[in-house]
Formats: structure tokens, C-alpha cells, sequence
């Protein structure tokens, strides 16, 4: 198993005003935008996002912190397995991710999720 990548998630009800700041100030290039959602970085950089929110997708809470792992199923037994509070999924969603949300020790919700299922 391999970590692909990391993402910030900010929530915030006003997704459209990181405009400004993360586009036309950093110029960093507007990579999705699901009207609940927008994620900022720059083309093949995926190293490089910032996402904000108003809602997780599916009418779930904003994560924290979303990780693009390549075997989202195996992080999932593995999670499950070690007793960690699983609070959503595993769940096949409509933008093309496959995906679940575990708290982290320090109580954060993280997204766990694998692209192309």
C-alpha cells in the first residue's frame, strides 16, 4: 500500500470565495469544482491542494484531511481491524472516488479514498 496523496479540506458555506486568494493571487489553477466543492493546485503537481468545502459530498461532514491511498479496501480492513471509529462508507460515490471516513487519534475526520472504481 502506497499514500498517492494528501488534501486540505477547509470548510467553509462561501466555497467560491477561495477564489481570489488561492487562484488569482497564487495562481494556482481551479482543478474541480462540484459546486459543493472546489480544489485548487496546479496540473500534475498533485502533491499541491487546497480544497473548500461546504459538506463532504453525499451530504456528509466536511473532513479535515482527505488521503488518496491505491487500495482503498485494504486501508479500510486494515482501519477496521485496528478499532479505529469508522463514521462513513465504504462507499462507491457518483464523481468517480471509492471512499470511507475513519477519526484519527486526535479526533480529526479523515477521507480515505482511491480514484477510478
Amino acid at each position: 500500500m502506497r499514500v498517492k496523496r494528501i488534501v486540505a479540506n477547509i470548510h467553509t458555506q462561501n466555497v467560491s470565495a477561495a477564489k481570489s486568494f488561492y487562484q488569482d493571487m497564487l495562481e494556482l489553477d481551479l482543478l474541480m469544482d462540484h459546486g459543493w466543492i472546489e480544489t485548487y493546485g496546479l496540473p500534475g503537481k498533485e502533491s499541491i491542494q487546497v480544497s473548500f468545502a461546504s459538506q463532504g459530498g453525499s451530504d456528509t461532514p466536511t473532513p479535515d484531511l482527505s488521503i488518496e491511498v491505491d487500495d482503498v479496501d485494504l486501508v479500510f480492513e486494515r482501519m477496521k481491524n485496528a478499532g479505529y471509529k469508522l463514521e462513513y462508507g465504504l462507499a462507491d460515490e457518483p464523481w468517480g472516488v471509492r471512499r470511507f471516513y475513519v477519526r484519527d487519534p486526535f479526533g480529526k475526520l479523515i477521507n480515505i479514498l482511491s480514484h477510478g472504481h
